[in-house]
């Protein structure tokens, strides 16, 4: 099986031509024509929520295609907009949500929001790398997590903004060999532990990052390989199918009060 050190390089060595593969896909290139030729005959927030073909790849974009449901939230998020500190946008720990609210700004520019190149072929773009750390993530979730991490990383500013960020923080625990369970903990605690064990500004310079991706690719490989050949998973690597949830949280309980 390939290292997920070497899909990540062959996946991110040359990121033009596979964007380019990506885009020539009938469906992926169904979706862009028809973004492209639409946004800018979106006026309102009305418009926009309304069309869903157009609200879906606005979305998908901004990496909250699970949250495309929530419709009412992200209406309050456009309607508010990110001006006033006390904001919806503005009060969330996600910065998604700015960022999204930044772009689509109905709220500042009325009628004319769209016809930045943000909310065109910025969009645009970060659908396409969006559609790429999922290309990653069907193959090995650990590749799509190094894209994205190399995406964001650059702009984290303090412990709390990596904590902030779900995938983010799960790279940098792995990357310094931290258990899950500690996300668990104290805030502050955590916070103050992270800040202790990484410099955020290393992450401005791609080769530090680079580095970083690197440990943490090379120690996401170590764990899967350590679970894949555990007593526990050797006992039953001649079972067929899977164990099921039930079991599985029964040999965790056994595991921890040694039984």
């Amino acid at each position: 099986m390939m290292s997920s050190i070497t899909s990540y390089k062959l996946l991110t060595g040359n990121v033009s031509k596979t964007l380019t593969q990506l885009g020539s896909q009938p469906e992926l290139k169904r979706e862009i024509e028809y973004y492209k030729a639409n946004i800018s005959k979106i006026k309102t927030i009305d418009d926009f929520l309304g069309n869903q073909r157009i609200y879906n790849f606005a979305m998908t974009a901004f990496g909250m295609k699970d949250l495309i449901y929530a419709k009412g939230m992200m209406r309050k998020v456009l309607t508010e907009g990110v001006d006033s500190p006390k904001s919806f946008a503005m009060t969330l720990t996600d910065q998604r949500f700015r960022d999204f609210a930044t772009t689509f700004d109905f709220k500042t520019y009325g009628s004319a929001a769209t016809a930045f190149d943000r909310t065109q072929q910025g969009t645009v773009d970060k659908f396409m790398q969006n559609a790429l750390e999922e290309k990653a993530g069907q193959s090995n979730e650990a590749v799509r997590m190094a894209i994205y991490f190399d995406r964001k990383a650059s702009s984290l500013t303090t412990p709390y903004s990596i904590l902030a960020d779900k995938a983010i923080y799960a790279v940098v625990r792995t990357a310094l060999g931290l258990p899950d369970s500690l996300a668990g903990s104290d805030i502050e605690k955590q916070a103050k532990l992270i800040g202790s064990r990484v410099n955020i500004e290393d992450f401005k310079d791609p080769a530090k990052r680079s580095a970083f991706i690197t440990r943490y690719l090379g120690m996401s490989d170590a764990k899967t390989s350590a679970a894949s050949t555990s007593p526990t998973a050797a006992l039953y690597s001649g079972v067929s199918g899977r164990i099921d949830m039930s079991t599985l949280l029964s040999i965790q309980t056994l595991k921890r009060f040694g039984s």
